[in-house]
């Protein structure tokens, strides 16, 4: 069987078993573990073809699905949307193992849901079928939808729906964008479309492309967010239960930034060009939003969402410098920050699980009684801050290498948020872990096996991104060249790399007059 498929419809799986479980019955955890288990290790056999190919499609499935709109169940792999699978299939086994301890009720729905929020991410990662995608990305909201409303804090019910609203909102825009844009090409299947456009056997006037690449934009925007379109995350963050959070934060965040580099800029290049600039400063913007933010929230989950913001606006402004650089390190960084991220927001469940209060005045001293909660959470607020030899120094470092080519100007601002996280980290460490232990601190319980279980992959990972680079970057640097060559985007590269005495207009003019076009 192919290995994609098998790893795709394992967790698929897993959720109908355990929709058939009794609803009291014990088994609901070990079932969706192993599940999930299942299929970490089938996607580790991804790993190989993808790095013989990492430029195009490998362990690919392609058959008719809808004869009569001509809809593909295409699926394949390359070496951008590998990380990603392998991410998820990492991450869902640890949601599912903290699930245990810090969810209270319904136990077995909820691991239902997490296996099919994993189906959905898997799906959004592999399709190379626009429709496909746009089925998979609403698979992914509808189980998040339900764990933030059916299972997170007092004000659940808000958080839920303004998080609904706002990503359907996008994926509406989405959806038409796409059904005009296979109307025009008479194909859904996203490598049919990306020749013709290439080929010149669809065109679209600007006006067309300006349209459809916002249509798309909007979507993507949401989900990661983009500012100002980010309202929803701080409420839906805090109010999340702790696993639902901590995979909002890790993985759902890299859907919309996937979609960016895979969608946007291949299929609609002149118009991305053109919309580069405010694109970029509005990551830049809320590079230093999210930071500035941070610095003021009294909640220790809202102070790791505002970073959140901060950190995500490093990926989107890598992609829009349309330098390979940045590109790579957009790439790598939506890798890194699902690990520190996701680091985080595990152990900041664990120090609600134990105080039963997210209030930062709530606690202070905390490394005293529980020293390795507190050496678990120094680790990853170091690498979140982007500390060389941790994970999110590389992409953070590439990201602003490729700005400063691309415009110095917005390395400068953007090197402005990497600055403040170092202060607001910080101080929220020292707030929450140093200084004198309280009464109510004395007895505070520090990590057990089984909470390390759950933490030491992380800080694996953590290090071995900022110290191994060259084990994942290589494939993502083949594909995110092959994707700034498709769509002619890495053209001023080619004349700045060019040597003196070649004459570069015979290469370049017939290029930039087909993209043009």
């Amino acid at each position: 069987m192919n290995i994609l498929l098998l790893t795709l419809f394992l967790p698929l799986a897993g959720f109908f078993v355990l929709l058939f479980l009794p609803r009291q019955s014990k088994s609901g955890w070990p079932v969706a573990l192993i599940f999930s288990l299942a299929a970490f290790l089938s996607s580790l056999g991804l790993i190989g073809p993808a790095f013989s190919l990492p430029a195009q499609q490998s362990s690919a499935v392609d058959t008719m699905w809808v004869t009569n709109l001509n809809i593909h169940f295409h699926l394949a792999v390359d070496g951008i949307s590998l990380w990603l699978i392998l991410l998820t299939t990492l991450l869902i086994p640890i949601g599912i193992w903290i699930s245990d301890t810090l969810i209270k009720e319904r136990h077995n729905a909820f691991y239902a849901l997490l296996l099919l929020f994993e189906f959905g991410l898997i799906g959004v990662f592999s399709a190379y079928d626009l429709f496909v995608f746009y089925v998979f990305w609403e698979v992914a909201l509808v189980p998040m939808y339900l764990m933030v409303g059916g299972w997170g804090g007092a004000r659940r019910g808000y958080a839920a729906v303004k998080f609904f609203v706002y990503t359907m909102a996008g994926s509406v825009m989405m959806l038409t964008s796409i059904i005009y844009l296979a109307t025009k090409a008479g194909s859904f299947d996203y490598a049919q479309v990306l020749a013709a456009l290439n080929s010149g056997t669809v065109t679209l006037s600007s006006t067309e492309q300006l349209w459809l690449f916002l249509g798309f934009l909007l979507a993507f925007a949401i989900k990661v967010p983009i500012f100002p379109l980010h309202t929803w995350l701080p409420i839906t963050y805090s109010e999340a239960p702790a696993p639902a959070t901590f995979l909002i934060a890790a993985v759902m965040s890299k859907m919309g930034a996937y979609g960016l580099i895979r969608f946007c800029i291949a299929l609609f290049p002149n118009a991305a060009h053109k919309c580069a600039d405010w694109i970029a400063v509005l990551a830049i913007i809320g590079i230093i939003y999210g930071a500035l933010l941070a610095f003021v929230q009294p909640n220790l989950k809202r102070v790791i969402a505002y970073s959140s913001i901060s950190h995500l606006g490093f990926i989107v402004l890598g992609i829009f410098t349309f330098e390979q650089q940045g590109a790579d390190g957009a790439v790598y960084q939506m890798l890194a920050h699902g690990i520190s991220t996701g680091a985080l927001f595990i152990l900041a469940g664990y120090l609600e699980h134990r105080r039963g209060s997210m209030e930062i005045a709530d606690f202070g001293g905390v490394a005293t009684p529980a020293p390795g909660l507190a050496t678990a959470f120094m680790i990853a607020m170091l690498a979140s801050v982007g500390l060389p030899m941790l994970s999110n120094f590389v992409g953070e470092y590439l990201v602003l290498q490729g700005a400063a080519f691309a415009n110095f100007t917005w390395a400068a601002w953007a090197a402005v948020g990497v600055i403040l996280s170092v202060v607001y980290m910080l101080w929220l460490y020292q707030r929450t872990f140093l200084g004198k232990t309280t009464s109510d601190t004395v007895s505070f319980r520090d990590l057990g096996g089984r909470e390390w279980i759950a933490i030491a992959p992380l800080v694996v990972m953590m290090v071995w991104l900022g110290t191994y680079t060259q084990s994942f970057m290589p494939p993502v640097t083949a594909a995110t060249h092959h994707l700034l060559e498709q769509s002619k985007m890495n053209l001023e590269i080619q004349v700045r790399n060019a040597a003196p005495h070649t004459d570069v207009r015979a290469q370049v003019l017939p290029a930039v007059a087909e993209a043009g076009r």
